[in-house]
C-alpha cells in the first residue's frame, strides 16, 4: 500500500509529532508498505522512506508566517489564497499516487491554515482516496491559542467534521475534546496512543531483540533475571519452584537464565537435563527460559547486560558464591534484588536486598517477591508500558488494522 504522512516538518527536526511520524513511517515500511513523508522541512533518515519536501508546508516558512500574523488578528490577506492555491497545485500530483494520506496535526492546529484549506479542497473534490486526520493537539480547546482563532473561514476548518475522513487522537482526553468540539459521537474517533521504542531506549543489541521477540518477553509480568552459569551450586531448581508458585499471582511471570553450562564439570550436563525435566513436569515451558537452549553461540556480555535493563528483578538463589558480581550489576541497573542469605551476597547488598535461605520455602520466597514488587509503583507501570506501549505493539494492535 502507498502511504503518505504529512506534517509541517519531518525528522531530523526535533519535536514530539516528528518523532511519532518517524516511528510510524518505519513501522509501516517494515510491514511492507511504500511510505513517503511530505513536509516543509526535514531530511531523509531511512533509505526505505521517501521525503517529499514542499517549502510551503513549513509552519516557519516566511510567507506562511507573514500570513499567520495577519490571520491571528482576524484578517485574511490575499496571500492566504495564493498559498492555498499553490499548495493545491503542488500536492495534487503527489497525492494522485497515494492510497492513504495521514495528516498529522495540520487539520487541528492553525500553524498553516492555507495548508488546511488546501487539504480540505483536495479531499472535497475526491482527490485524496483515503484521508486519516491524526490529531495530537486541538487549537480550539487550548486556551493559549484562543486569542488567535476567530469565527468563520478558515479558522472554522479546525472545528468542523470532515465527512469521510477517519479521525484519530492520541488520548482519551483528546477524544472527548474533539467529540464535543465538532459535535460527533466519540465512537467515530479512534484513540491510538504514542509509544516508546524499547529497543532503542535501552540500546538493545540485535541478538537481544531477537530473543525478546522469540520469547515474547514484552508480555512478562514480572520478568525475573537469573544471570548465572548452569551448575549445581547456583541452586537453579529453587528458582523453578518459586516461579511455579509466583505464576498463581502473576500468570505472565517469566524467568530468564542467561548462562551456559559450567565449563569445568561434565556433570553439569546432567544437572541441566534435571532442570529441564523439572521445568517440564511443572508445566513451566513458557515461563522459564534457559538461553543456553536457544543459542549455540556465545552470548556477549552486552546481550547479558541488556537483560538487566529489561528485567524487573534479580533472583540469585546460590548456595555458594565467592563474590557475587550480579549484585553490583543489578544495583547499577536499579533492580530489586532477591538473593540467598549467604555472607558474600549479604556483604555486598547489605540492607538493600531481600534475603531468603537457599533451602527456603518457595511459597514464602514467592510472597516476598510479590509484596516487594507490588510496593513499587514503577513495577506495575513498567509492565504495562512493555505490554501495551511499545511501538511494535501499538502498530500491531491499532495502526495496522486502521490501514486495512
Amino acid at each position: 500500500m502507498k502511504i503518505a504522512l504529512l506534517h509541517y516538518s519531518a525528522p531530523p527536526i526535533v519535536g514530539g509529532v516528528e518523532s511519532v511520524i518517524a516511528q510510524h513511517a518505519l513501522l509501516m515500511a517494515d510491514a511492507g508498505h511504500e511510505v513517503s513523508i511530505i513536509a516543509g522541512r526535514g531530511a531523509s533518515f531511512d533509505p526505505h522512506i521517501a521525503l517529499i519536501q514542499l517549502p510551503l508546508l513549513d509552519s516557519r516558512n516566511p510567507d506562511v508566517l507573514s500570513v499567520k500574523a495577519q490571520l491571528d488578528h482576524g484578517l485574511i490577506p490575499k496571500e492566504f489564497y495564493v498559498i492555498t492555491s499553490n499548495l493545491i497545485t503542488q500536492l495534487q500530483p503527489i497525492l494522485s499516487n497515494v492510497e492513504v494520506l495521514i495528516a498529522h496535526n495540520v487539520c487541528s492546529l492553525h500553524k498553516n491554515l492555507a495548508l488546511t484549506a488546501a487539504l480540505k479542497t483536495l479531499f472535497t473534490q475526491g482527490l485524496i482516496p483515503r484521508l486519516i486526520l491524526w490529531h495530537h493537539d486541538l487549537a480550539w480547546t487550548t486556551p493559549h491559542y484562543r486569542a488567535e482563532l476567530h469565527e468563520g473561514y478558515p479558522w472554522e476548518l479546525l472545528r468542523q467534521d470532515w465527512p469521510g475522513a477517519r479521525l484519530v487522537v492520541v488520548s482519551r482526553l483528546r477524544q472527548l475534546e474533539l467529540a464535543e468540539l465538532i459535535d460527533i459521537s466519540i465512537d467515530r474517533i479512534d484513540v491510538i496512543p504514542n509509544g516508546v521504542n524499547i529497543g532503542l531506549f535501552n540500546k538493545l543489541e540485535m541478538k537481544t531483540l531477537e530473543l525478546v521477540d522469540r520469547l515474547n518477553l514484552l508480555d512478562s509480568k514480572p520478568l525475573i533475571l537469573l544471570p548465572v552459569r548452569i551448575t549445581p551450586r547456583k541452586n537453579i531448581e529453587l528458582s523453578l519452584a518459586v516461579v511455579n508458585v509466583l505464576r498463581q499471582v502473576f500468570p505472565q511471570v517469566k524467568l530468564i537464565v542467561t548462562g551456559p553450562l559450567g565449563p569445568h564439570n561434565p556433570s553439569n550436563q546432567d544437572y541441566f537435563e534435571k532442570l529441564v525435566s523439572i521445568r517440564d513436569e511443572l508445566g513451566l515451558a513458557s515461563s522459564v527460559h534457559f538461553l543456553a537452549e536457544l543459542s549455540d553461540e556465545y552470548l556477549p556480555d552486552s546481550v547479558i547486560l541488556d537483560f538487566y535493563h529489561l528485567s524487573d528483578a534479580l533472583f540469585l538463589p546460590s548456595r555458594e558464591e565467592g563474590f557475587g558480581i550480579p549484585i553490583l550489576e543489578a544495583a547499577v541497573a536499579g533492580m530489586p534484588i532477591f538473593c540467598s542469605d549467604i555472607p558474600p551476597l549479604h556483604d555486598l547488598a547489605d540492607r538493600f536486598a531481600d534475603y531468603f535461605s537457599p533451602d527456603g520455602d518457595p511459597h514464602v520466597i514467592a510472597s516476598q517477591i510479590d509484596r516487594r514488587l507490588r510496593d513499587l509503583p514503577t513495577f506495575e507501570l513498567r509492565a504495562r508500558v512493555r505490554a501495551s506501549f511499545s511501538w511494535e505493539r501499538i502498530y500491531k494492535k491499532h495502526i495496522s488494522p486502521l490501514l486495512m
